[in-house]
């Protein structure tokens, strides 16, 4: 359903329209979640869109023009990969693996072996959140070697924090490969990140390493600190993984629908003969009223899939229900101070 529009110019105010949709559900209650966008807004000025966007508690999923896709920038050390922070030596083939694919290859990427092995294999290098967006939209992100849970082998992590054992002794070298957890959570099954040459004869001090690597986390505000690249192109799911895939795509799919809906032969919202009143004011509500009487269709269609029944005039009465008449037997209720007690004189 289409539960907001704004009448403007098309591409002038993109960004900005969309945050004052954004802004009326957040004042009528409605929960934030994610915020799928095609690329007419990933191009808009962080300030305009997604800066805002995130600060209203959603979570952006966003795609990339064709010289956007790849390696976009860095914080702190972090390459961005992709919408997504990662090691800084996460190996090349994998950091440019989409770049300069067209949008037909990103589209049918699991018709490419090549290309969907690839986007897996980046996940293991992707930093991991230590802390979600607190009230100003900032994230806490960590190392991936780091936490209890690592997800690859890095030599610089070991030396620069290095894990205390959690019982004492060697560590028991019995696995159980039938167990799918304990084979996950052995360092065999983890990549390895490969580290400069120079790095292993000598190994430079904490001050000198990026970072990501020598804290224990890195903060990424909202408006990342005016970093353009982060703050533009930064997303909450990792760009063409199935988590990905399963938000973007359904919404984008549900946005198409309605605009087929709204610009077919029985509403037809862009005839002007729909619209005869001139003027941005009056326009605005006729396209208003057009949007709501397809949004009740797409109300009748769930309700008639759903029971067989279609909607009715009764369920378009807005008169407010009155509270049931008390019935004769019950006693009448008492509200307030009862009155004092009558004297004979």
């Amino acid at each position: 359903m289409c539960v907001g529009l704004v009448l403007d110019t098309p591409t002038v105010r993109t960004g900005r329209n969309a945050v004052l949709a954004l802004e009326e559900l957040s004042a009528l209650g409605v929960p934030a979640g994610t915020c799928a966008a095609d690329r007419a807004y990933t191009g808009c000025s962080p300030e305009n869109f997604q800066i805002p966007v995130r600060r209203h508690g959603y979570r952006l999923a966003l795609d990339y023009k064709v010289n956007d896709r790849g390696q976009q920038g860095s914080r702190q050390g972090a390459l961005l990969v992709d919408g997504s922070p990662a090691c800084p030596h996460m190996p090349a083939a994998l950091v440019q693996a989409t770049r300069g694919l067209d949008d037909k290859a990103v589209r049918e990427i699991h018709d490419n072996q090549q290309l969907t092995e690839h986007v897996t294999a980046r996940e293991p290098h992707y930093l991991k959140t230590k802390q979600g967006p607190d009230a100003r939209g900032a994230i806490r992100l960590q190392c991936p070697a780091a936490g209890p849970s690592p997800s690859v082998n890095c030599a610089r992590r070991d030396r620069l924090r290095p894990r205390t054992a959690r019982t004492p002794g060697p560590p028991s070298a019995v696995v159980d490969f039938s167990d799918s957890r304990q084979r996950a959570a052995h360092p065999a099954a983890r990549p390895t990140v490969q580290l400069p040459q120079d790095e292993w004869l000598n190994p430079p001090p904490a001050d000198e390493l990026p970072r990501v690597c020598s804290k224990s986390d890195i903060t990424v505000p909202a408006d990342a600190s005016g970093d353009l690249k982060t703050a533009k192109f930064r997303q909450d799911s990792h760009y063409l993984s199935d988590d990905w895939t399963a938000a973007y795509k359904p919404i984008r799919s549900h946005n198409e629908g309605i605009h087929g809906r709204l610009k077919g032969e029985e509403i037809d919202i862009g005839n002007p003969k729909h619209r005869p009143a001139p003027g941005q004011a009056a326009q605005t509500l006729l396209v208003a009223i057009l949007v709501t009487a397809g949004n009740l269709d797409i109300l009748e269609t769930w309700l008639y899939q759903r029971t067989g029944t279609r909607l009715t005039d009764t369920v378009f009465d807005n008169t407010d229900p009155q509270p049931p008449a008390p019935r004769e037997t019950e006693p009448p209720a008492q509200a307030g101070r009862p009155p004092p007690p009558t004297t004979d004189r």
